[in-house]
């Protein structure tokens, strides 16, 4: 599904995203991977905190799209972890849950979350977000 190839610090693509998608559900990530790839964008998938945070220092991405709810180490705490890395500074985290309402979001935006997307997600707000950003604010161009 996503490129097995390094990530390169030059971007092919003008416009061109790095994006971390990290769901324990296969379908979700499956789904979000293909969307983001026939766009342009740049993907790696985790299925787990853990995994993310393996993959994303070294990757960089741009954007990263998490679950809330994932088993062991959850969205809120990978966040939070993510936060302190220097290198994703500039990195736009999205929640994703299935859980809404103001107590919701000021959880999410707590732990270090830029947005905060509801499930069912809406394909077309995922592309708007990523492709509306002006400039890369994580990876050096």
């Amino acid at each position: 599904m996503h490129s097995e190839l390094p990530p390169s610090r030059v971007r092919s693509t003008a416009g061109s995203r790095r994006v971390l998608i990290v769901d324990d559900d296969v379908d979700s990530r499956e789904l979000l991977t293909i969307v983001l790839e026939s766009h342009g964008h740049e993907t790696r998938a985790a299925a787990s905190a853990e995994e993310a945070l393996a993959i994303a220092s070294e990757y960089q991405p741009d954007w990263g799209f998490i679950d809330v709810s994932l088993p062991g180490m959850n969205g809120h705490e990978l966040a939070s972890q993510l936060r302190v890395l220097p290198e994703l500074a500039g990195c736009q985290l999205v929640a994703v849950t299935g859980y809404s309402g103001q107590e919701a979001k000021a959880r999410s935006a707590a732990a270090g979350f830029d947005v905060h997307l509801t499930k069912p997600i809406n394909i077309r707000d995922v592309l708007a977000l990523v492709e509306t950003s002006s400039e890369p604010t994580c990876a050096a161009n």
